[in-house]
């Protein structure tokens, strides 16, 4: 590694350590050397200067925390001797904020193979959709899962059945001394065909709403689950009710009319009071949702332009190297798909902690800044109302890989939103439709989060990481973007894209997130599938707000 250390930002006043660096080392900046007071690991902080207790301390060029201990030059910084602390801001659009477009010349022309729907979205996958509007039908729904996935080649393979079932022969053979002495074998279960080709997969929903808690949370729940109806990657959805529940068919319908006045899909549906018994109901469901995907298999991939992409950016299991490699390749990407026309889209906003001004000058309107900054202040006033607070979003495995306050980690977070202006501020189950960089409202948790970007229209998610995930999403695909090299070979059945090069130095943040807008226009093209997508990872949690009732 060329490197062992680096400065992010010139007003920086502490340094990040590349590789584990050890007590008594000298450390050279803009002429001046010191020696190191401590070890400092790798992707963790240490101080250029001596510092007193109270002390600012700067990373990315803001305030990332204050020192409650004195620390010494070259000391390092930790839970022990800094606190979170984040720049103040006014909410008011400050006119300093200037961008200047990246060159896409090379992409200007390019398209991708994707499939066209009525309402002028453009799919990257062609997907069939089945969906509870209450917690009652999720055994039904697992039950057409398990029938339509297996029979028609979508399930994985059950390798894990398998080593069971050799560990009983084991068992039954030798007893204990035979398990111990198990060992996984080798196998290669056969994938069913699938008779349907043009249908890329057929996605199944479960969730714990739509009955039992506010009616807020049921609206919002039904607003959600249209935008995944309305997601350009579903060609067609499969509805099941129970019937007496506060989610109703005709709300969702409602729902998806507002998001899209001309939906054109085919949506099916069920509710099983009507229908008496549960085995008059799946009959009716297999028969027409088979019918159904026999239909959209005529739909052919045709040429589209890469402004019809809208992709989710997100960071989980993030690390100290995420904001020098993943996130600013992401954002750089982000910054070429708003110049193309298309719509990246950035949520977490308890990760936006101590950049909001920044954000709020970015916004095109001021209408939309003050939108920002009213749910960034709600959603506040929420945590501290459910005795938390935003400046503990940091879990254990952040503080363990250097993102050890809150600032620390927004800062790095932002950096996937790229410098392009913010077009509109979306509330979570809102869908994104302006072309440019649209921010969305959701936790920081990755399921939550991901899940509101596929009701927001997203097709595809980049999701960044330091440390590994193997989330998933049923009608968004789901690229996984390692911030490390070794995380990319430690884990490799879960990550697509390793940015490991531009922390050894080897490519620029510019030139990987021209790399990854390639992948993008390759996996909306059809051309490969991601990890998660091969797992058959499909996650969903909606993020209730209310109480239970």
């Amino acid at each position: 590694m060329a490197n062992r250390y680096l400065q992010i930002n010139p007003q920086d006043n502490v340094l990040v350590a590349l590789q584990d660096l050890k007590k008594g080392e000298i450390i050279t900046l803009g002429g001046v050397s010191f020696p190191l007071s401590e070890d400092v690991p790798q992707k963790h902080k240490f101080t250029l200067k001596a510092e007193p207790v109270g002390a600012e301390i700067l990373l990315y060029g803001v305030l990332i925390g204050k020192t409650t201990k004195p620390v010494p030059q070259g000391g390092w910084l930790n839970v022990d001797n800094l606190k979170h602390a984040a720049h103040a801001f006014t909410g008011k659009i400050s006119g300093k904020y200037q961008w200047v477009a990246p060159d896409v010349g090379k992409w200007k022309d390019r398209t991708f193979m994707g499939y066209h729907r009525a309402d002028g979205q453009v799919g990257t996958q062609n997907d069939w959709l089945v969906l509870p509007l209450v917690f009652c039908e999720n055994r039904n729904i697992l039950r057409l899962k398990d029938a339509f996935q297996k029979e028609l080649g979508y399930a994985q393979p059950d390798q894990y059945r398998d080593h069971v079932k050799t560990l009983l022969a084991a068992f039954r053979k030798d007893g204990e001394a035979g398990a111990k002495g198990w060992q996984p074998p080798v196998t290669q279960t056969l994938k069913t065909p699938r008779p349907f080709p043009g249908v890329d997969g057929i996605k199944f929903i479960v969730h714990d709403g739509g009955c039992g808690g506010t009616r807020q949370d049921s609206n919002a729940l039904l607003a959600l689950l249209a935008g995944y109806c309305v997601n350009p990657n579903v060609a067609g959805v499969t509805v099941l009710s129970l019937g007496c529940q506060h989610a109703q068919f005709n709300l969702l319908q409602a729902e998806i009319a507002k998001k899209d006045p001309n939906f054109a899909k085919p949506i099916l549906f069920f509710e099983q009071q009507k229908y008496g018994t549960e085995t008059n109901l799946m009959n009716a469901a297999i028969r027409e949702t088979f019918l159904g995907l026999a239909e959209i298999n005529k739909i052919k991939r045709a040429p589209a332009p890469l402004s019809k992409l809208t992709v989710g950016v997100k960071c989980g299991g993030s690390d100290g190297f995420s904001g020098i490699s993943a996130n600013p390749a992401v954002g750089h990407f982000a910054d070429l798909l708003a110049t193309l026309g298309g719509r990246p889209v950035l949520a977490e906003f308890p990760e936006l902690v101590g950049v909001e001004q920044e954000l709020v000058d970015r916004c095109t309107t001021q209408e939309n800044a003050d939108r920002f900054v009213s749910m960034m202040k709600q959603y506040e006033a929420e945590a501290i109302a459910c005795g938390s607070s935003m400046d503990m979003n940091p879990s254990p495995g952040n503080i363990k890989d250097g993102l050890i306050t809150d600032a620390i980690k927004s800062a790095g977070a932002a950096k996937k939103a790229g410098n392009s202006p913010v077009v509109d501020v979306l509330d979570y189950a809102e869908y994104a439709t302006k072309p440019g960089l649209n921010l969305l409202c959701t936790p920081g948790n990755d399921v939550l989060a991901t899940t509101g970007m596929g009701g927001a229209g997203c097709q595809i998610t980049l999701f960044t990481t330091g440390l590994g995930t193997p989330t998933g999403n049923p009608v968004s695909e789901m690229v996984k973007v390692a911030t490390n090299t070794a995380l990319a070979r430690r884990m490799p059945d879960i990550i697509d894209v390793d940015t490991g090069p531009v922390i050894t130095g080897e490519k620029s943040v510019q030139q990987m997130g021209e790399a990854i807008l390639e992948y993008v226009i390759g996996l909306a093209s059809g051309e490969y599938v991601t990890r998660s997508m091969e797992l058959g990872q499909d996650d969903f949690i909606f993020w209730q707000r209310g109480v239970n009732l």
